[in-house]
């Protein structure tokens, strides 16, 4: 008793006493500790449910002051962990003996900081993490108590070791539940995702549980314009503070978000049906931030790059890039999905793309080579974009290839807005684009297949010395024309001897 009394802990003989006698030990911080490891396995925790030992750790946990017992509320808090870590006795009984009301209050204490007391507040979220995993009831009453405010509130902690645990509980709780996932897409659900998102974006993230909700919201379902538009506003705010801000239509959380999008998109493209609504609003983000972007600045950065409109641009254009790889029209795979690329095409994606592309400067190689052919450096380069990132002309190569494959009147639209010549051109090495070259014989190839009027138009590129250019040869390449059908394909030269 004396670490007890030394703490001002009022504790009545029947509460301290079962933790003393389970653990064999004289002294609370000793019990705590050997029970801790007791309940590390399922043996252990199914013997302590067997003790009904979680009440007494609950009524422990309420009783100790906060303000100067933060170790032993933190040692009760790992106990009410591991206890109900996958053990349904003690999940339940946590629910019975209002464990959540508990824990909340332990969360609310003038004694914790959120600012300083990230310990105690993930474990407190760990808590409730694993009673979530219980089923609809715990999930249920632990939401009740939490959403909004509560969450609202934990979701500005600033802290990585607090945003997964919370992530977990959030995702949980309405994972398996239509009707609390349909607060979470409401007006204050959204506000929380934001902040969760800013937090993210500020301090990172080591778990999936971020992932996962970001996921369910955002690319599973059709809340990502709102989303996107809330980060907005946290960009607004702060460039108000910083009137130096240049990229102030695009906030860094936005660009983050896009990030965490593409990386999903990219991980789980077979396993998800992206909506029509997401890819346009992917589309349309990409568009504008065609507007905010200097294309003739020089010097080409990886992503992520310091500014946010660049970001915007790169990660959007990925996102589009996969979802347009999604779907194979000969496989038919969903209606939906059958649908993604046409809706991407009716927006006009097709015609922007070439038009882009056709503005870029030529790539390295052959700037290179028209240098020394002038002996003027720079002349023909004054006036053509820059790729703002490395990877920008490979992946508009990407995005056209993706589309044309197996898409006969895709096909025919770059053939009939003169793309064809453009996207040979493309077929060289460029050091600011790695994979440029692979990308762009993957486009001309799903451009040919199966299209004789395309395969004809290169035929005749063939005749008139078109395409005859030093870079392709160099490089071993060739159009290939068939003499009796004069269909045309991209080969590769066998090399000499």
């Amino acid at each position: 008793m004396d670490d007890a009394s030394s703490l001002d802990i009022s504790l009545s003989e029947d509460v301290l006493q079962p933790l003393l006698t389970t653990s064999n030990s004289s002294s609370l911080k000793d019990a705590l500790e050997i029970l801790i490891e007791s309940s590390k396995t399922t043996v252990g925790r199914s013997d302590l449910a067997s003790k009904n030992i979680l009440p007494e750790v609950l009524q422990l946990t309420q009783s100790i002051p906060h303000s100067s017992g933060c170790h032993y509320l933190l040692l009760s808090l790992k106990l009410l962990r591991n206890l109900c870590a996958g053990e349904i006795t003690n999940q339940n009984s946590f629910i019975e003996q209002t464990g959540v009301g508990i824990v909340l209050r332990v969360l609310r204490s003038p004694g914790v900081s959120l600012d300083k007391d990230y310990g105690i507040i993930r474990i407190a979220l760990q808590v409730l993490a694993n009673v979530s995993l219980a089923g609809e009831t715990h999930q249920h009453a632990i939401w009740c108590q939490f959403f909004p405010e509560e969450f609202a509130t934990l979701a500005g902690v600033r802290c990585q070791e607090t945003c997964d645990p919370l992530c977990m509980v959030i995702y949980t709780c309405c994972d398996g539940s239509s009707g609390l996932f349909k607060e979470l897409c409401g007006e204050k659900g959204l506000a929380i995702m934001a902040e969760i998102v800013c937090t993210a974006a500020s301090v990172g993230f080591k778990e999936d549980w971020f992932k996962f909700l970001v996921s369910r919201t955002c690319v599973e379902e059709i809340h990502f314009p709102q989303l996107f538009f809330k980060l907005s506003q946290v960009g607004a705010s702060r460039n108000c503070e910083d009137s130096n801000s240049r990229d102030d239509t695009f906030s860094s959380e936005q660009a983050f978000l896009l990030k965490i999008v593409s990386e999903i998109v990219n991980e789980r493209i077979e396993e998800i049906i992206v909506p029509n609504e997401f890819a346009l609003c992917v589309l349309g983000i990409f568009t504008k931030s065609i507007g905010l972007v200097d294309f003739y600045a020089r010097g080409t950065p990886s992503l992520p790059t310091s500014s946010s409109a660049i970001n915007v641009l790169g990660y959007s254009l990925s996102i589009l890039r996969d979802i347009c790889a999604r779907e194979d029209p000969a496989g038919s795979s969903s209606v939906n999905c059958a649908d993604l690329v046409d809706s991407l095409q009716s927006h006009g994606l097709i015609e922007m793309f070439l038009s882009l592309l056709r503005d870029l400067e030529p790539p390295a190689i052959i700037r290179k080579a028209t240098r020394q052919g002038e002996n003027q450096e720079g002349t023909s380069a004054n006036s053509a974009k820059t790729c703002p990132y490395i990877g920008f002309r490979r992946d508009l190569v990407a995005v056209i290839g993706n589309c044309a494959y197996r898409r006969k009147h895709i096909q025919d639209e770059i053939r009939e807005r003169d793309g064809i010549l453009l996207l040979l051109q493309q077929c060289v090495a460029d050091e600011d684009n790695p994979f440029s070259r692979e990308w762009s014989i993957w486009c001309v190839r799903n451009l040919l297949e199966g299209n004789a009027e395309n395969q004809k138009v290169v035929a005749d590129l063939e005749l008139q010395g078109s395409i005859n250019v030093p870079e392709l040869t160099d490089l071993g390449l060739k159009v290939e024309v068939d003499k009796n059908t004069r269909r045309a394909k991209l080969v590769n030269v066998p090399s000499k001897a």
